[in-house]
């Protein structure tokens, strides 16, 4: 087996780790974010982070607020909560306003206090 053939074989099985066996469509590629969970779906979490950004005209920071919607992964469900901070990435569009995929779990709602 060449080297080429392996890289893609590793990568498909990380892949499919993330995701998880019966969703082989939803490919994880782009941007990664880390959020906290705020509201929580049968199939989908709502979460929420803060990032700065510049203002031009006054030449100052300001901070903001930006909720995404991210497909959760059936063998995820049950360890994720609403408080939890989560890692999602990119991936195609799902439905209207679903293009991220939670990745993994990152701190408990209680690590975080």
């Amino acid at each position: 087996m060449t080297e080429k053939r392996k890289k893609t074989e590793r990568k498909v099985q990380e892949k499919e780790k993330i995701v998880g066996t019966n969703e082989k469509a939803i490919c994880p590629r782009g941007r990664v974010f880390e959020g906290r969970v705020i509201k929580k779906f049968p199939k989908r979490v709502t979460i929420q982070f803060e990032r700065m950004i510049y203002i031009r005209k006054y030449e100052r920071y300001a901070k903001s607020k930006t909720k995404i919607h991210a497909r959760l992964p059936e063998n995820m469900e049950k360890e994720i909560k609403t408080g939890d901070l989560i890692q999602v990435q990119e991936c195609r569009p799902l439905s209207k306003i679903i293009h991220f995929i939670v990745i993994k779990k990152i701190k408990d709602k209680e690590e975080l206090k």
